[in-house]
C-alpha cells in the first residue's frame, strides 16, 4: 500500500473518478479520511492495524492528556470520530464490512475492528457526508449573529440520534448566558491549575508541525507565567483578534447556537458512541454551511458537569459542548501526522 507521508480526505475524493481503483488505494484513501477527524488539543490519539481483510482502530495512550482528560474520556471520543470517518469512507468506496467494538478481552486499547467482506455497501445517509470530511474544520473566530434555522437544528439533532446520542440545541439568550457564565467559571478553574497550563502549553508549542494547536498571540510564554491573568482563554472560547479573548457577553453575541451532545451512560462504550455522533453532527453542520468550535470546559471540570446538564435540561450525561453558527471560511486547517506514523 502506498501510504505516502502526508494528505487526508482531500486525497480520497480524487478516487471517485477511477472506475478500477485497487483495494490498496481504497484502503489508503479510507485511512486518510479517518485521520481528518477532530481530537482534543489536536492530539490525534489513534493508530491503525491494517491488512487485506480488516482495519483495527486502537487508542494511542502515549498521546493522552492526563490533566484535562484523566480518564481518557476525550481520547476515546476522538477515536470515535475517526471511526465514523472510517465508516463514511468505506461506504463511499463500496466496501462492505462488519464492525466489532472492543473486540479484545485482554487489550482495552483495541477499540474497534472492521472486517471487510465480499459485497458492496451503499448507505446514502453516509455517502452525502463524504465530501464534508475535507471541508470540516474548527474555527475560533466569532460567528455572524444570523440565527441557525430550526430546520438546520433538526438536522443536527437527527445526526446525533442516528448514532445513539442525545443532542440539545440551545438558542435562547437566557440559557446561553448561563452556559457562558459556566464556561468562564470553568476557564478560571482550569487556568488556575499549573498542571493544566503546562499541559496546554505543550500542545501549542510552535515546534509542533504535525499535531497540536496553533499558538495564539498570547503564546506559550503567557501560559507558563503564572503571574499573568487568564488572557489565553481565546484558545478555549474564541479570539476577537490580536489575541484578545472573548469574554462572557462577547461569547454570547458571537455564538448563535450552543449544542450539547450527551449519552445515556458514561463509560468507554458511551464515549466511543459520542465520538461517532460528534463527527456525524460536524459533517452535517459542514454540509449546511455551518462553522463549529468547542466549549468543553464545563464538562472537563467535574464540579461543573452536572450544572451544565441541569441548564441544558437533559437527562443524558453531557459529553461535548459545541458553539455553532455561520463563520468565516477556514483557509488553514489543523496539521495532521504522516500516515505512516499512525499505522502499526
Amino acid at each position: 500500500m502506498n501510504r505516502g507521508a502526508q494528505g487526508g480526505a482531500r486525497d480520497a475524493s480524487e478516487h471517485r473518478l477511477e472506475p478500477q481503483i485497487s483495494m490498496a488505494k481504497k484502503l489508503d484513501a479510507t485511512l486518510r479520511a479517518a485521520v481528518q477527524a477532530p481530537s482534543s488539543h489536536n492530539s490525534q490519539p489513534w493508530h491503525f492495524v491494517v491488512d487485506d481483510e480488516s482495519i483495527t482502530l486502537c487508542a494511542d495512550r502515549t498521546r493522552a492528556l492526563p490533566v484535562v482528560d484523566p480518564f481518557d474520556r476525550e481520547l476515546i471520543i476522538s477515536c470515535g470520530a475517526a471511526l465514523f470517518n472510517l465508516r463514511v469512507a468505506l461506504n463511499h468506496f463500496g466496501l462492505a464490512y462488519e464492525i466489532s467494538l472492543f473486540p479484545s478481552e485482554v487489550d482495552p486499547d483495541v477499540l474497534a475492528r472492521l472486517r471487510l467482506h465480499a459485497g458492496t455497501l451503499s448507505d446514502p445517509t453516509l455517502e452525502r457526508l463524504f465530501g464534508a470530511i475535507a471541508r470540516r474544520a474548527t474555527t475560533r473566530k466569532p460567528f455572524a449573529r444570523t440565527p441557525v434555522t430550526a430546520t438546520s437544528q433538526r438536522y443536527l439533532i437527527e445526526a446525533g440520534e442516528a448514532e445513539g446520542a442525545h443532542v440539545v440545541c440551545i438558542d435562547q439568550m437566557a440559557q446561553r448566558d448561563r452556559i457562558a457564565e459556566l464556561i468562564a467559571e470553568a476557564d478560571a478553574l482550569q487556568f488556575a491549575d499549573p498542571r493544566f497550563r503546562r499541559e496546554l502549553a505543550c500542545w501549542i508549542h510552535p515546534q509542533r508541525a504535525s499535531d497540536g494547536m496553533p499558538a495564539e498571540a498570547a503564546g506559550m510564554a503567557a501560559l507558563l507565567d503564572f503571574a499573568v491573568p487568564i488572557a489565553t482563554s481565546a484558545i478555549r472560547t474564541f479570539d476577537l483578534g490580536g489575541g484578545a479573548a472573548a469574554m462572557h457577553h462577547e461569547l454570547i453575541a458571537g455564538t448563535p447556537l450552543i449544542v450539547v451532545i450527551g449519552t445515556d451512560s458514561d463509560g468507554r462504550e458511551a464515549w466511543l458512541a459520542a465520538g461517532q455522533a460528534l463527527e456525524r453532527v460536524l459533517l452535517t453542520a459542514a454540509n449546511g454551511g455551518l462553522s463549529v468550535s468547542y466549549l468543553n470546559q464545563p464538562i472537563e471540570a467535574a464540579a461543573l458537569r452536572e450544572r451544565l446538564r441541569t441548564i441544558a435540561s437533559m437527562d443524558a450525561q453531557p459529553q461535548l459542548l459545541l458553539r455553532i453558527g455561520y463563520g468565516p471560511e477556514v483557509t488553514e486547517r489543523a496539521p495532521r501526522r504522516p500516515l505512516d506514523d499512525v499505522l502499526w
